[in-house]
């Protein structure tokens, strides 16, 4: 008898996935773009947990029992930074306080930018605006001395880091290499396998983003209005500045004086187009900027409404590619 259980075990045993033995990290992420890059790094081998609902702004959340559990089991947790995500400090403290952090903006060789002083109204004449970009270019880590002033027309008003760094592809590919790192620690076992995916993902993005530079260049610049200031990391590594942001605050609403200037800055300057986001209201837009020529659209920094996976993050540089492609063709000759 015992000799006919082996015969049966051991056929069942070859035929289980060696992967499935491997005892792979669980890694919990906080947005769907960083729950891309960790994916591409992980490959085959295991799967990222969302601690927070996709379709949800970042910049305040309670987590769910799930998500809650989800950060009490990981033994590794990467998020964007504490600026995008000021809630984390607490759970972090008190749920994964074994697990290993890693905040991707907080390693030293990603490339942080400050946010931009949008309090003031918006009347410059657009000859102007090529030397502002310049401007901004040749500052890229020297913003301080435009983020010390009150906004006088909403809550939240920013200083200092600028969180949306994932809108970078080149910090992208600094982070594939960082969660490579921290996995094999964690997993030496299959070291070689996660160097091995970041780097056939990193040169994955450094096509894409050569391919978007292509596209980018190739249109006329296009003129345009975001409904808040998420976009520079985007905008500064392909050179298609915005014209302004209609909300200052990542949690606020814009004021009517706000809003008012935002409207005449399209009226008097040909914006082309008016985007909104999924997580706000596209009514207000289309409410505030309907009688202006400017086109509506919307675009999304987080991916929201992408299919979760490693092809996550260059679905959603494409599709900003696209967006302002788009926009670029409304331009009349």
């Amino acid at each position: 008898m015992k000799q006919s259980l082996t015969k049966i075990t051991l056929p069942l045993l070859a035929g289980l996935p060696l992967v499935a033995i491997a005892d792979v990290p669980r890694v919990a992420v906080d947005i769907p773009p960083v729950y891309s890059l960790v994916s591409k790094v992980m490959g085959e081998l295991g799967k990222p947990t969302l601690f927070m609902q996709q379709g949800a702004s970042p910049h305040g959340y309670s987590l769910r029992p799930s998500e809650a559990q989800a950060l009490d089991t990981a033994e590794l947790v990467v998020w964007v930074s504490t600026d995008l995500t000021p809630w984390l400090s607490n759970p972090l403290a008190s749920l994964a306080s074994e697990a290993e952090h890693l905040e991707l903006m907080a390693l030293e060789e990603t490339q942080v930018l400050n946010y931009r002083d949008r309090s003031v109204a918006l009347t410059e004449a657009h000859d102007d605006h090529d030397h502002d970009h310049d401007h901004d270019h040749d500052h890229d880590h020297d913003h301080d001395h435009d983020h010390d002033h009150d906004h006088d027309d909403h809550d939240h008003h920013h200083d200092g880091l600028d969180p949306h760094g994932w809108l970078d592809p080149e910090n992208a590919r600094l982070w594939l290499d960082a969660i490579a790192r921290r996995l094999s620690v964690l997993d030496p076992e299959n070291a070689e396998i996660y160097q091995s995916n970041a780097t056939q993902a990193k040169a994955g993005l450094l096509d894409l983003q050569i391919a978007l530079e292509n596209q980018l260049t190739m249109q006329p610049a296009p003129r345009f209005v975001v409904f808040h200031d998420a976009y520079q990391y985007f905008e500064q590594r392909f050179d298609v500045p915005s014209e302004g942001a209609i909300s200052l605050g990542d949690a606020s609403t814009p004021s009517p004086a706000r809003i008012e200037a935002i409207q005449q800055h399209v009226l008097k300057n040909d914006i082309q187009c008016v985007f909104s986001e999924p997580q706000f209201n596209p009514a207000m837009v289309e409410n505030v900027f309907g009688d202006t020529p400017a086109v509506m659209g919307v675009i999304d920094p987080l991916g929201v409404e992408l299919p979760l996976g490693p092809t996550l993050y260059d679905q959603l540089l494409r599709q900003l590619a696209d967006a302002l492609k788009e926009c670029s063709a409304q331009q009349q000759p």
